[in-house]
């Protein structure tokens, strides 16, 4: 039994996936990054500067979605669940058939229309939860997806390289090309919209190369009945690991999103330069290369908890170094972000491989293998941390007097300092701290898991 136990194991730890698979499955994020970072990056001050309506309904707008996404996200991932495999797979019809939807509603939620201030404000609710929606639709499948590609560690960790890398190389192009784009226009509520349908339209393109380009292999074989879906909800509030690696993923995400949410107004006004977006997207774009290079052997050697806390305790010391000594004056600034954004890449990186280990924990724990809930939960966490992420600047704005389009005072410049530097630095250390000393589920744990479940038959 040990020896054929231990075969098993041995089994689900070869390579299964070919490059160009990975590079397909990778794809899928960019045309996610490509739409969804859209908004992270510039749709607040776009609420604040353009449509026009105050930083504080804006970070509201940001909070209350993220919320209606917690019935959205469980709805698709209890569906996805309940769904077999048709011959078009059982995750990828999802994103061949809603990247349209997604495109369309990108650009809806980067419309101006000029109606009174109250209209606006619910304007901007319908238009960002509609948009949110719809990548729910796209990305809970997509996410759910690579637990269905490989159950192997190494294979899973470059899945998640390779999405990582996709991620920032759309923020890359977003940094680089939006503000430049939007600028040719004399009304930016004009630009707006038609520089967001450009990139909603590769979006797509990617979509659909990711769909082609990437296969379903293991799927459950135990077949569904009649509340499984309640089942695999409550499973989750029993699921250590996943309550685990959701609250580490608030505080270390939800860090990195909040520095998004507010580094277009500490650009502006702290540093003088909007335009260096583009500089610091290009510089964290490079600063993932070792992450990209590395992060699979790294992986192998010390394990994917390992990388995670270290990576995240290392983007927090570098945050506390620029707020301390040298966030104020651009070369310094970029040097050390570009240091801290190097330890992010490993943290960022490994993120996704966790929720594939954690559906194989759940279906080897419950009997039932649910990726679509897991996932669709893990999202929700996520977009509950970049609710905050919103949220908080909106509100900070606000209450450090910031008045848009106008030069700031020097309180407000200081509280904008604190908010894109120190408290994520403080909430990537609590997050730290977290992982260390309550997730359990290692990569040997991960590898025995596999092996019991592939001797049962069950994968």
């Amino acid at each position: 039994m040990q020896a054929s136990q231990d075969k098993a194991i041995s089994k689900a730890k070869l390579p299964k996936l070919p490059l160009k698979e990975k590079l397909a499955y990778g794809m899928g994020d960019l045309g996610n990054g490509l739409m969804f970072q859209l908004a992270q990056l510039y749709l607040l001050k776009f609420y604040t500067d353009v449509l026009g309506i105050s930083p504080y309904w804006g970070g509201m707008v940001f909070l209350v979605t993220k919320f209606v996404d917690a019935i959205t996200d469980t709805l698709i991932g209890t569906y996805v669940d309940s769904r077999s495999a048709g011959p078009k797979g059982k995750f990828k019809p999802f994103i061949l058939y809603g990247t349209g939807f997604l495109a369309l509603a990108t650009v809806t939620a980067f419309l101006a229309p000029e109606w009174s201030e109250t209209a606006r404000i619910v304007y901007a609710f319908v238009s960002y939860n509609l948009m949110s929606i719809a990548y729910t639709i796209v990305n809970i499948p997509y996410g759910s997806l690579a637990s269905a590609m490989t159950t192997n560690a190494g294979d899973r960790t470059s899945l998640a390289v390779f999405r990582n890398l996709a991620a920032q190389i759309s923020i890359l192009v977003a940094g680089i090309v939006v503000i430049p784009m939007v600028q040719l226009f004399d009304n930016p509520a004009v630009g707006y919209p038609i520089v967001v349908g450009g990139m909603a339209l590769i979006g797509v393109i990617f979509h659909l190369l990711c769909y082609k380009g990437v296969e379903e292999r293991f799927i459950s074989k135990r077949p569904r009945v009649k509340g499984d879906g309640i089942k695999a909800i409550k499973n989750l509030f029993t699921n250590v690991p996943f309550m685990v690696l959701a609250l580490y993923t608030i505080l270390s995400i939800g860090s990195m999103f909040l520095k998004t949410g507010i580094q277009l107004y500490y650009f502006e006004y702290a540093l003088g330069n909007e335009a260096l977006v583009g500089t610091v997207s290009t510089l964290s774009l490079i600063a993932i290369a070792p992450s990209v290079i590395f992060a699979t052997p790294i992986v192998e050697k010390i394990g994917k908890k390992n990388v995670a806390i270290i990576g995240t305790a290392g983007f927090a010391l570098f945050e506390f170094i620029n707020y301390f000594f040298t966030g104020g004056e651009t070369m310094s600034f970029l040097v050390v972000n570009f240091l801290s954004y190097v330890f992010l890449g490993f943290s960022n990186t490994v993120a996704f491989a966790f929720v594939s280990d954690v559906v194989d924990y759940s279906h080897w724990k419950n009997g039932n293998r649910t990726e679509g809930i897991i996932y669709s939960g893990y999202s929700f966490v996520r977009k509950i941390a970049q609710g905050f992420a919103g949220f908080i600047p909106g509100v900070a704005l606000t209450y450090i007097g910031y008045v848009a389009n106008q030069a700031q005072t020097a309180d407000t410049i200081s509280g904008m300092r604190s908010v894109y530097f120190l408290l994520p630095a403080v909430l990537s250390i609590l997050s730290a701290v977290l992982f260390m000393t309550m997730y359990k589920l290692t990569d040997k744990k991960h590898a025995e898991i596999i092996g019991e479940l592939t001797e049962k038959g069950e994968l």
